[in-house]
């Protein structure tokens, strides 16, 4: 199973060939992930399209714990050099404790394991 970044659902919503494929397989996104995503499209579009966008995303929402985000945050203050969101942080720890593919563009999490690096 695939869990996927805010990069990969941003080029969802592009129709990116490369990405959209995901919409098709069982995939996850932490409820941070959908966070970054809503505040996007809000910025980029309205109101409207982030609704949309949230709706169509929320069955495959989930909660993470606070080991979790602790996790997550002493994850990004390790690799501080990359210079990695929070978000993504989050997304890339929730996969490696589930067992699950961490779907990005992201190049700071391109070589890590078990991760699905798809460039544009």
């Amino acid at each position: 199973m695939y869990c996927l970044d805010t990069y990969a659902l941003w080029e969802i919503q592009f129709a990116n060939e490369k990405f959209v494929k995901f919409l098709k397989e069982d995939f996850v996104i932490t409820e941070w992930t959908l966070i970054e995503f809503y505040k996007t499209l809000l910025r980029e579009y309205n109101q409207q399209t982030a609704d949309y966008w949230s709706r169509r995303l929320l069955p495959h929402c989930k909660n993470i714990s606070i080991e979790i985000a602790l996790k997550s945050v002493l994850y990004q203050h390790e690799n501080k050099k990359e210079n990695m969101s929070l978000f993504d942080c989050i997304g890339y720890i929730y996969s490696q404790e589930n067992n699950l593919v961490f779907v990005t563009g992201d190049k700071a999490f391109r070589n890590r394991a078990k991760v699905l690096f798809i460039q544009k």
